[in-house]
């Protein structure tokens, strides 16, 4: 069985999708369409733009939207048996999935970066990449921190980033690197993803999510919330909404995929991350990227 999945923000880089427009007249007319419904020049900065354009959260998350839906759209024979994406890369698995229109997951995708940027604005916040310490060991260093500080994203065995107010995760990097972790390294991110300090961006994003015209995908897509398979747009879309503020359990999902039969994994959108992450988390599977 093949698990084609999606990458969230962090994969973005200057040229994306320039490929996709000048080879598929489909892409093409996409990417315009998209700049009229933004109401801004996305594929300029994804074609041309700078690491800070590009690094716009209002900009990165369209455009890694973009770039993993229209190689999707443009892949022969697209016929996943499960997808799923990392954090935004969700709304790009409904959209490949046809759970979603191409449109409204754009608009859906551009609100939840802007309320996301508001939460982020409100209150100082960041996250931190964790190496070489058990999950349970981190979650509870996490719990024992005066402050908000929790476990937002859990992308490989050893691997997990926490998230929170700066000086909650500061003093939880240090009691982490002295409970033995190889490292605990703060993130270029202006804020706290996936974690209580996102709850105003859930309260904005909850009324577009509920309009949103969200049908039965052709294929189970398993969701950051609980790694588990779903084809119930009711439960999406709750799924949807709880992601801002909960963590990203990618162990989860891939380890619950490859229980469930999958043995061929391709990611759809800029870079290679997820088959990195994939790779460490299900060995013995196969991984690759989408040639556009």
């Amino acid at each position: 069985m093949t698990a084609y999945i999606f990458p969230g923000q962090g994969a973005q880089f200057s040229g994306m999708g320039k490929p996709l427009y000048d080879q598929y007249p489909l892409a093409k007319a996409l990417f315009e369409r998209a700049n009229e419904i933004l109401h801004f020049p996305i594929t300029e900065l994804m074609f041309g733009g700078t690491e800070d354009d590009l690094r716009q959260t209002k900009v990165t998350q369209p455009a890694i939207f973009l770039h993993s839906v229209l190689s999707a759209m443009c892949f022969p024979d697209f016929a996943p048996d499960m997808v799923a994406g990392h954090s935004l890369g969700e709304f790009s698995a409904l959209v490949a999935a046809k759970a979603l229109s191409f449109e409204e997951g754009l608009l859906l995708v551009s609100a939840r970066a802007q309320a996301m940027q508001k939460a982020c604005e409100a209150e100082p916040s960041t996250m931190a990449a964790v190496m070489g310490l058990a999950d349970e060991k981190v979650e509870e260093i996490c719990a024992s921190i005066s402050g908000i500080v929790v476990a937002a994203n859990y992308n490989c065995p050893g691997q997990l980033v926490i998230s929170g107010a700066i000086p909650a995760v500061d003093q939880a990097c240090e009691a982490i690197k002295a409970a033995g972790a190889k490292r605990a390294l703060r993130l270029p991110v202006g804020g706290a993803f996936h974690s209580p300090l996102m709850e105003p961006a859930r309260l904005e994003l909850a009324e577009a999510i509920h309009k949103a015209q969200i049908e039965a995908p052709i294929c189970p897509i398993y969701q950051n919330v609980d790694g588990n398979p779903q084809t119930n747009p009711q439960i999406i879309k709750q799924n949807l909404l709880m992601q801002l503020t909960s963590p990203v359990r990618w162990t989860q999902s891939i380890c619950q995929m490859a229980a469930d039969g999958a043995t061929h994994f391709i990611e759809f959108g800029p870079g290679n991350v997820l088959q990195g992450l994939v790779r460490k988390i299900a060995p013995d599977v196969q991984t690759n990227g989408c040639p556009a």
